[in-house]
């Protein structure tokens, strides 16, 4: 008995053939990857990319999510977390409240608190600056990675200072690196239906622009999965690729799966798998520039962040203790991780864990 072969699209050929001479691709290559049926071959694509850049180690960090307030001026039409300021359930942590909540979470090996929350306009700045400089007191080993692009100009805004000076005095505080989230879709016809009260495109771009020229390696993400077309997806891409010609300054990639306003929401309101490594396999591809792209389980779920690592990412996020925002919108994955279970992700994988800190240096190989 014989087999049918599955018929390889011969309009990769092409395509392939740049990745392979370490060509750049353009929006219409990475167009052709989108509407292209081979699967498979786009995924060996970036499988093969990512070995060259990483060889057969995927990384993880210990890290804590903290989100020290959910009221939020802005109405993003997909964030199921914000709050406003009398509505039931909102909060904004005391200086007491936050260390009591890290404290009672806290363990040995945590390297990085990863610090977003709401654009909360009925505190002062110096709320967002206290929240760093207190962390940094008390935990002055730990990475602070700290404040979207987004909260930055919103920062800005409430104040009338400059962005500059606002990341200044934040890194006087002790800031070191900016998450990369309130990027969404950064093409203003998105922005202007998803997230109109937030950051421009520009905007987004122009604080991680003046946070590299400050001396900060950043990180960069994409919420896909809405309304924007695959088009913006491959904007959104080249954009960051763009400033990262120009600055050098980002660490990784992260493409993030639009999560639905329920966890009961059916699964025609959720991205699909396909979908979803597509979407790594041709961040890998059109990212030339980026050293690492990153699978975040919370969006995907564990088994495809894991399958994801021959799909071209290199990263499988932390354990991040308890996350709040994508659960919030309807998340169905664990909202952490245990340090033993993203190295038994990654060797079931056949790939090589390593433990990293921030900025990617290695703390241990576990072969």
């Amino acid at each position: 008995m014989s087999f049918p072969m599955t018929t390889l699209d011969q309009n990769l050929a092409p395509i392939a053939e740049k990745v392979r001479q370490g060509e750049r691709l353009t929006l219409e290559d990475g167009l052709a990857l989108y509407h292209s049926p081979d699967l498979i071959t786009i995924a060996q694509l970036a499988n093969e990319v990512n070995l060259q850049k990483n060889g057969d180690r995927v990384y993880f960090i210990q890290n804590m999510y903290i989100n020290p307030t959910n009221v939020c001026e802005a109405k993003c039409a997909f964030c199921g977390f914000r709050r406003d300021p009398d509505e039931e359930g909102a909060y904004t942590m005391s200086e007491d409240e936050l260390l009591e909540y890290v404290g009672s979470r806290f363990t040995e090996g945590i390297r990085e608190f990863h610090i977003v929350g709401g654009h909360n306009h009925t505190v002062p700045f110096d709320y967002y600056l206290n929240t760093i400089s207190t962390l940094k007191k008390h935990y002055p080993n730990v990475t602070i990675k700290a404040y979207t692009a987004a909260e930055i100009e919103f920062f800005s805004r409430i104040t009338g200072r400059s962005m500059e000076e606002i990341l200044k005095e934040l890194i006087d505080a002790g800031l070191d690196t900016l998450p990369g989230g309130g990027a969404e879709i950064l093409t203003e016809r998105y922005r202007l239906k998803m997230s109109p009260d937030k950051a421009s495109t520009d905007q987004w771009l122009e604080a991680h622009r003046i946070a590299h020229n400050l001396g900060l390696k950043t990180h960069a993400t994409m919420l896909y999965g809405s309304i924007e077309t695959l088009e913006e997806r491959l904007i959104h891409m080249i954009r960051v690729r763009e400033l990262q010609d120009e600055t050098g300054g980002f660490m990784v990639f992260i493409p993030l799966a639009m999560q639905p306003r329920s966890v009961n929401a059916s699964i025609k309101r959720r991205t699909s798998a396909m979908d979803d490594m597509r979407t790594i396999a041709i961040s890998r591809l059109m990212l030339d520039n980026f050293p690492h792209i990153k699978a975040y389980f919370i969006n995907i779920g564990t088994q495809l962040a894991q399958l994801s690592t021959h799909f071209g990412a290199s990263d499988l996020h932390g354990t991040l203790v308890e996350e709040r925002i994508s659960h919030a919108a309807g998340a169905l994955s664990q909202k952490a991780l245990t340090k033993d279970e993203l190295i038994w992700l990654i060797k079931g994988a056949n790939r090589v864990p390593v433990e990293r800190d921030t900025f990617y240096n290695e703390i241990k190989v576990y072969e």
